[in-house]
């Protein structure tokens, strides 16, 4: 709720995510994906309200994270059922605390290192999120966006949790070190876990993704496999194409228009007034079928 009025940040997100997969959630800014990851977490703020079901199973019984009280999810979810890469590192590192000894401390609570072998245990955790080693006795403000992002995603690997969501884990790195970072996120799902990772980074999502699932306005339109989504045939919703087609390496042509408020959705399809197939169809909702949430994805794409 924002000024007395209900906005639906997310509406109708429907997906499953099994050990071993990266499911990558694509969109632009404001669409609802680090929504919904702060909805799996119980991070939304007070007044926001949630409804249907998100479940995360494991050895101990699955849990409901939409209906798991703080308890549970301070001690059994956060950290050690999902961790988090957050999208903005400085808000989740403490700032009067040293790198090293943020890892330290994480490394004894869900890993439960020795005292002895904490100081090379963060030395490795460190150099797994590609971390300078020099920094470790830094604290937070003495590092750039970069180090901090790197910093964050160190802790969130620590405890190899069942599921791994990494939001916008590349913000603020050099290709190489988006390219390393990929990879280890793509590590962490190859040994058995799972991986969502939000972002707006479409070149890092077709290097490690499995699936794509791509948000608009709240709501998912597509969802297909890496393979389809980037190769043959390519994405089936108008949005989804134009996605790509921004990108420099094919056509560098930016979608027209803005997507809308979310606190001011129009009726009917929401990408409707940016898209040149739009028809009197497209007044009404458009029903999410077969992997796609458009009127028009079986015609053909226009060139």
């Amino acid at each position: 709720m924002r000024g007395g009025r209900h906005i639906a940040a997310v509406t109708g997100a429907g997906f499953d995510l099994a050990a071993g997969e990266c499911l990558a959630l694509v969109g632009e800014s404001g669409c609802g994906k680090s929504v919904l990851a702060s909805a799996l977490l119980g991070l939304l703020p007070g007044n926001a309200q949630t409804a249907g079901t998100a479940t995360i199973d494991g050895p101990e019984g699955a849990i409901d994270l939409l209906t798991a009280d703080e308890r549970t999810l301070a001690r059994t979810v956060r950290g050690r059922r999902i961790g988090l890469v957050p999208q903005s590192p400085a808000a989740h590192l403490t700032p009067v605390r040293t790198v090293r000894a943020q890892l330290e401390e994480t490394l004894r609570e869900l890993a439960g290192t020795r005292k002895a072998d904490l100081r090379r245990a963060a030395q490795a955790a460190a150099e797994r999120a590609s971390f300078p080693l020099g920094l470790l006795d830094h604290h937070p403000h003495e590092l750039s966006g970069g180090q901090a992002q790197r910093a964050a995603t160190a802790l969130a690997l620590i405890g190899d949790a069942p599921l791994l969501l990494a939001d916008e884990p590349t913000t603020g790195l050099d290709r190489d070190l988006v390219d390393r970072t990929a990879d280890e996120l793509r590590r962490h799902a190859d040994d058995g876990r799972a991986l969502l990772l939000i972002t707006h980074d479409l070149a890092a999502a077709e290097r490690i993704a499995d699936r794509v699932a791509v948000m608009y306005a709240g709501r998912i339109v597509e969802l297909a496999t890496a393979g389809r989504f980037f190769g043959t045939p390519g994405p089936r919703h108008p949005y989804a194409r134009g996605l790509l087609a921004a990108l420099p390496e094919r056509d560098f042509a930016p979608i027209p228009g803005l997507p809308p408020e979310l606190g001011a959705l129009p009726d009917g399809c929401a990408f409707a007034a940016r898209c040149d197939r739009a028809t009197e169809a497209c007044g009404a909702v458009p029903r999410f079928a077969d992997g796609v949430a458009c009127h028009h994805s079986e015609e053909p794409a226009r060139a």
